[in-house]
């Protein structure tokens, strides 16, 4: 890892380590204990340069059993600590994370191509979460509930408390290396749960230097686990009967496979999005063009809730479209390290390639470019395409790059009807500043949030998100995740004298 222009830090010393003939090496976290496993290792490489960064271990079954078997052990451990102590260990997690803030920018630098502004980005959202669990704990309530309204129950009350489920399995995905595994390992230690989190092969280095946070704050041994490895590793996890929970990120293909081989394990699955901003003729249009640019170029468009295609209605698509060829002049790609930099490379060649091809397909079909349109190694360019055909492919999929797709419709109903051909159902927005438009629309569109006269933007969670269809199942977010990993019992209590039976509770007419 030559490539990091800081030094490792001591804290994690036990995480990476620089062998004799010059590479450096990661260890994995089970039960405690910094492992690595002999020549068991895989590298991951820069999308930067696209060069080797790290080794990291390749968990075995054995190992992965283990990491199972540990949080199993230790989830009677982190529920019995009371939830105000819980907070103080989190408190303590966020004071390491600032005195840290420069090493974590290095890494998601160097392990997912990010520039400067979306590095420190997403650290704010991770201490941001980190400070918000004492009104997330709030969510570990109970009910009482008097039975005294229901004959079959008179004579007795009940208490409905939120308990842990156990042992959660986190896999994540690699756009948000630091944000997204937070947001699952937050709420799962908060509730009461033990982990074991796989992150993505891509990039595994931010989440193990993470959970040595966790470690260092206080968190019980075999509380949180990570192993590292292949997707083999992630069947044997979410199918192993001692998890009592999935919690995954990632794209509707791997979500349905999780699906079909949890059984019935308690699921919460995050899948892939088609977000589609619709754009009326009332609209402000600067304010539209320009956060049409942001919501498909932030974080190289690689966001669940990105902005992935944009449905211009009536007269309002030539002046949008040429306004957005000007603003996106202001969002530079190249390499992350530069300063001038907005839109870095693309997690790997593939992603590229992919997106290449949905670009040459919309090209193909009469689809203009206005700006980029091509891609180099990782790197993609910021792209604006007009006139995309309803039937395009990347008006139909996931983009996931730095590609701004305009569609342009006659009237609302058509955008509608493009809407509705959507498999996806995560988030959307429209753009107008008619309230009855905003209403009838809000309403209208079949996803997990609509966002008005702004991107969708999932941030830290203070609202909830989720999707539907082939967007997922579940909600996230400040309290919503409490509620996913934990389960509702019901405690009854028969307050009538022993013996004497129920009570006739009659009322007489004198």
């Amino acid at each position: 890892m030559k490539t990091l222009q800081i030094p490792v830090p001591k804290l994690f010393s036990e995480v990476i380590e620089q062998r004799p003939d010059g590479t450096w090496h990661a260890r994995t976290l089970i039960d405690g204990e910094w492992r690595h496993f002999g020549s068991r290792n895989f590298s991951m490489n820069s999308p930067v340069h696209g060069k080797s960064i790290v080794f990291l271990p390749k968990a075995d079954a054995a190992a992965v059993s283990e990491a199972i078997a540990a949080a199993e052990r230790a989830q009677n451990a982190i529920r019995d600590i009371p939830a105000i102590e819980r907070i103080t260990l989190f408190n303590r997690a966020l004071a390491l994370l600032e005195q840290h803030e420069s090493w974590f920018r290095e890494i998601l630098l160097i392990e997912a191509g990010k520039p400067a502004a979306e590095a420190e980005g997403e650290i704010a959202a991770t201490k941001e979460r980190l400070r918000m669990t004492m009104q997330e704990v709030k969510k570990i309530t109970g009910e009482y509930i008097p039975g005294d309204w229901s004959h079959d129950t008179l004579g007795k009350i009940a208490v409905a408390v939120h308990e842990p489920v156990g042992v959660i399995v986190a896999i994540t995905s690699f756009n948000y290396p630091l944000y997204i595994p937070a947001a699952k390992i937050i709420p799962a230690l908060l509730s009461g749960n033990a982990l074991v989190v796989k992150p993505a092969s891509a990039v595994s280095l931010t989440l193990l230097c993470f959970a040595r946070l966790l470690e260092e704050a206080g968190f019980p041994k075999g509380s949180i686990n990570v192993v590292t490895g292949s997707s083999e590793i992630g069947d044997q996890l979410v199918s192993d009967p001692r998890v009592d929970m999935i919690s995954f990120t990632g794209s509707t293909e791997v979500g349905r496979h999780i699906a079909g081989t949890a059984r019935l394990k308690k699921l919460h699955l995050e899948l892939g999005g088609k977000g589609m901003a619709i754009v009326l003729e009332d609209c402000d249009l600067e304010l539209a063009a320009q956060k049409c640019v942001e919501g498909s170029l932030k974080n190289a468009g690689q966001r669940c809730d990105a902005v992935s295609a944009v449905i211009a209605v009536g007269k309002i698509g030539a002046p949008l479209v040429d306004r957005m060829a000007e603003i996106i002049k202001a969002w530079p790609g190249g390499d992350p390290r530069d300063s001038k930099t907005r839109v870095g490379p693309l997690i790997n060649v593939q992603t590229a390639a992919r997106i290449q091809g949905l670009v040459d397909d919309a090209r193909s079909r009469g689809a203009v470019i206005r700006a980029g349109g091509f891609h180099q190694d990782c790197y993609f360019e910021p792209t604006l395409l007009d006139n995309v055909p309803p039937d395009a492919r990347i008006a139909l999929e996931e983009t996931f790059g730095p590609v701004i797709s305009v569609i342009r419709v006659p009237n609302e109903d058509q955008a509608l009807s493009i809407m509705d051909r959507n498999r996806f159902g995560l988030d959307s927005c429209v753009f107008t500043n008619n309230f009855y438009h905003m209403w009838k629309l809000g309403k209208r569109l079949r996803v997990g949030g609509v966002t008005v006269n702004d991107l969708p933007r999932h941030g830290v969670g203070y609202f909830p998100f989720g999707g539907i269809g082939d967007s997922g199942i579940g909600r996230e977010g400040i309290g919503y995740s409490i509620e996913e990993m934990t389960r509702l019992k019901t405690l009854v209590f028969n307050l009538e004298p022993a013996g004497l039976g129920k009570k006739k509770h009659i009322h007489k007419k004198e």
